[in-house]
């Protein structure tokens, strides 16, 4: 595995984190309204872990609305088990739906300390290291929203902040005003990001790295778009055919065509399509780590190897060269049927 900084910040992370949304399942509560059947559970998740931190992985994020908590709790009692807790940086997420109820979501100052420590006591930790906002709030103050972020940095239950999939122009208020105010600011930026969706370098990525933050792209595999594993039809794996958000978002001929170069490269270097997307976004300037997520094992152990995978700059053109560009995607609020 290879390390680098979280940023400007002092804390050491590996170059792959690994995502623990697809950690879950159970049953949905009737506000929510999901699909699930594609989760892994506790039990067949240990060894996920197991290979993570076996192969130097000591970056995990989840989120309060991945499966309703049940990522949190899984994700949790594992790491508990099988590291100490100062070896690994443990992320989470607060602002998805949480309830039926109007305050059971959101960035207030309310719903972020009861998300925070509703958080802590599924993952059964004292404190998070990255905590950060699943999305920009429209209804609070960003005020509000940082000062209440700062206030568990000093109460101790949290080590760091971070943002995920804003407008640069969000990104960079937020970032003035924590200044102006005295208050610990973003140091990460959790995105959307993939060869299939590009957009986040017209403003984001630079923003990101002339302020110092760390980018963590999200979905570097575009939801398996890009694993070979999805046609036009959806796909023949449990996610893929219930995965409806995915077809929102990609499955335009261009995007196929991106697919059918990373497969093209991938047969000619003899590793997987998964290794090949995983590995493009690993050298694209300005990325910290890629959140990976995977169903089995056996993906895990592939993407795993996507670190040490090198690509050439013909092989960079050839993969770039299809792309066109994207609506903006991925910065709604994320429904809790999407995070089922």
């Amino acid at each position: 595995m290879k390390y680098t900084t979280l940023g400007k910040t002092g804390i050491t992370v590996s170059r792959l984190c690994l995502g623990c949304m697809t950690y879950g399942g159970g049953p949905v509560p009737a506000w929510a309204t999901g699909t699930t059947g594609w989760h892994v559970n506790k039990e067949d998740s240990r060894e996920h872990f197991k290979l993570a931190l076996d192969s130097g992985i000591n970056f995990f994020d989840t989120a309060d609305v991945y499966s309703i908590g049940l990522s949190e709790e899984i994700t949790g009692v594992h790491l508990r088990e099988m590291a100490s807790r100062d070896d690994v940086v443990v992320a989470t997420k607060v602002q998805g739906v949480m309830g039926p109820g109007p305050n059971k979501r959101g960035l207030s100052r309310k719903h972020i300390i009861e998300g925070c420590e509703a958080s802590l006591k599924r993952l059964g930790m004292d404190y998070v290291d990255l905590y950060q906002i699943h999305r920009w709030d429209p209804g609070t103050p960003i005020e509000e929203t940082l000062e209440a972020l700062d206030s568990l940095v000093r109460a101790g239950k949290v080590r760091y902040l971070g943002t995920s999939s804003t407008a640069a122009w969000q990104l960079s208020k937020a970032l003035y005003t924590a200044k102006e105010h005295g208050w610990h600011r973003f140091i990460s930026m959790q995105n959307h990001y993939n060869l299939v969706y590009r957009e986040e370098e017209r403003e984001m990525i630079p923003l990101c790295m002339d302020q110092g933050l760390a980018v963590i792209p999200w979905s570097p595999l575009a939801r398996g778009f890009l694993s070979g594993t999805r046609d036009k039809s959806g796909g023949s794996t449990a996610r893929a055919k219930v995965d409806g958000f995915a077809k929102q978002m990609y499955f335009k001929d261009a995007d196929f065509a991106v697919a059918d170069a990373v497969a093209e490269v991938a047969k000619a270097r003899g590793v997987s399509a998964a290794q090949v997307a995983c590995a493009w976004v690993l050298q694209a300037p300005g990325v910290t780590a890629p959140i990976i997520g995977t169903t089995k094992a056996a993906q895990l152990k592939d993407l795993i190897g996507s670190v040490e995978l090198v690509l050439s700059a013909e092989e960079v053109a050839k993969l770039e060269a299809a792309y066109t560009p994207h609506p903006i995607l991925g910065h709604a609020n994320p429904s809790p049927k999407e995070m089922l």
